[in-house]
């Protein structure tokens, strides 16, 4: 198999994305040792179990294997179908009731688009599992922005959670293309505006923007959010300016992002995710993949 079809990219993201997921969820299990671990460099004890990051991205993943494209009925029955197989992945308490309605047959666009008054949701959670699909349309940005919407609006009704969505899976595309250009990492966040719908979100890319790279995590996380109110705009931004600090050193990413505490879990997915294209498989450092629990392709 070719090295850089949809397929091979779309899979090195997801392992990017796994392991960042499992590696920042066991950070969330005990605080004060996690300061201290972070501070030394020291990774958590195996086993690293995944959360719905991951699940959401597999399913993902296989409705792109089977059609090519996003097909929103499947990927709402794949949804359904993960959740209840493994309810205790970490879901949210409005994903908790979408996916059962969903899982039950209820139309997931009704389903989407009820909650929160009508409004849908703004959540992180679409944002956390679009990186593969960046990956997947990293030759068409056009297709990456029309695919990434659909792909969030079976959860996330909401314009913030597709915007959140939209804008990493950009940035996903745009680090598949920086592996082999090496271009300026500021153009990060020009190629990831250019596409992302005004909003919260987008006003929040723009403050990451400006933020200096040499700057600690922990102020920009303080500046621009680090997922502590698990929605997109309070998550992308910051996931942005991490993944621009360290495209060529995967573990130094996942180690500055888990440095901004929050929604650790998500936002170590989403960087992780973005670094593995950028920096490639090898930058994965061995043992990490051997922590992180094995993953089953379909379901």
């Amino acid at each position: 198999m070719s090295q850089n079809t949809p397929l091979t990219r779309a899979l090195l993201s997801l392992e990017g994305l796994s392991v960042g997921d499992a590696f920042g969820e066991r950070f969330l299990q005990a605080p004060a040792l996690a300061e201290e671990d972070v501070a030394r460099r020291q990774p958590p004890a195996a086993p690293w179990a995944y959360t719905d990051d991951t699940e959401m991205a597999l399913a993902i993943i296989q409705v792109l294997e089977e059609h090519g494209h996003i097909e929103p009925e499947r990927l709402a029955r794949l949804f359904g179908a993960r959740y209840r197989a493994h309810p205790r992945r970490g879901y949210g308490a409005t994903a908790h009731d979408i996916l059962q309605k969903i899982h039950l047959g209820m139309p997931w666009r009704d389903v989407s688009s009820e909650v929160f008054g009508g409004t849908g949701s703004m959540g992180n959670g679409a944002a956390m599992r679009a990186a593969p699909l960046g990956a997947w349309f990293a030759e068409d940005l056009e297709r990456c922005v029309s695919e990434a919407r659909l792909s969030a609006e079976v959860t996330h009704f909401h314009p913030e959670g597709q915007a959140g969505a939209i804008a990493v899976a950009v940035a996903a595309a745009w680090a598949h293309r920086w592996r082999e250009a090496r271009m300026p990492a500021p153009e990060l966040f020009d190629v990831v505006l250019a596409y992302t719908p005004p909003g919260e979100t987008r006003t929040g890319l723009e403050k990451a923007r400006q933020w200096p790279l040499e700057a600690t995590p922990t102020s920009a996380a303080r500046a621009l959010g680090s997922g502590q109110r698990v929605l997109a705009q309070d998550t992308v931004p910051f996931c942005v300016w991490s993944t621009a600090r360290h495209l060529g050193d995967y573990p130094e990413a996942l180690w500055s992002t888990v440095a901004g505490k929050g929604d650790r879990d998500t936002t170590c997915a989403i960087v992780g995710g973005l670094v593995a294209l950028s920096a490639g498989h090898e930058s994965i450092p061995p043992a990490w993949l051997t922590a992180r629990e094995p993953l089953p392709r379909r379901r």
